[in-house]
């Protein structure tokens, strides 16, 4: 298999099970002309997440990195009128693409978007008394997801989902002595998953128009 077949193939997925849908194309539109990078989740993989909280039954949500709101976006419409959404972003930029393409979507009354690093806005949420979140997805730097775990338990309750995207990084994930700091991040992110008794996990490796790559889906058994 080519990166041509992977690309024909997630063309003919999205084709099929995602129609063109003005708001998340305009959010894409508006990242891209605003110089972010292009690492947003695909169509269809903003489709598997949606469709995630929806079997959850999701009423919070906690997003760590944000990037320029398409998968905050995906996953805002996921809940119940009532629900309530909050995304983690650190960069400035990035955050005030997000808040424009959320108001777009019609979702700032359910959205609450936290600008800093996630390593302060998590134990900010833990001292507020913030209440558990049904799904946390976790799509930031890739060496801080070690601590970003830590703090999503903190933040869980029991039958709580816990993604994680990016996780096969191309393969160098199973690279012991990588010099990647994502790799190594990752992989301690995986060691310290398969050692918490309070979780059950797995991986999916993917392929597609972002290359080879995975997401870490754990569901929390047990409380703190």
């Amino acid at each position: 298999m080519t990166q041509k077949q992977w690309n024909s193939v997630d063309r003919y997925i999205t084709d099929l099970f995602v129609p063109s849908d003005p708001v998340l194309d305009a959010a894409l539109q508006t990242s891209a002309a605003a110089g972010l990078p292009p690492i947003n989740v695909t169509p269809s993989q903003g489709k598997l997440l949606q469709l995630l909280a929806q079997t959850q039954k999701a009423n919070r949500i906690l997003e760590i990195g944000t990037l320029g709101g398409y998968s905050t976006i995906w996953l805002a419409r996921a809940l119940p009128p009532d629900g309530r959404l909050i995304t983690l972003e650190n960069n400035p930029k990035h955050a005030e693409v997000a808040r424009a393409n959320v108001a777009h979507a019609g979702l700032s009354g359910i959205v609450e978007l936290r600008l800093g690093p996630a390593l302060d806005t998590l134990p900010q949420l833990v001292a507020e008394g913030c209440d558990p979140f049904d799904m946390i997805f976790i799509d930031a730097d890739k060496a801080g997801y070690p601590d970003y775990f830590l703090w999503s338990l903190k933040l869980s309750l029991i039958g709580s989902l816990i993604i994680a995207d990016n996780v096969i990084r191309r393969g160098e994930v199973v690279n012991p002595d990588s010099v990647d700091p994502g790799a190594r991040g990752v992989r301690r992110f995986h060691e310290l998953m398969a050692a918490e008794s309070r979780v059950s996990a797995t991986v999916i490796q993917t392929v597609g128009s972002k290359g080879y790559d995975g997401f870490t889906i754990a569901r929390v058994i047990a409380g703190q």
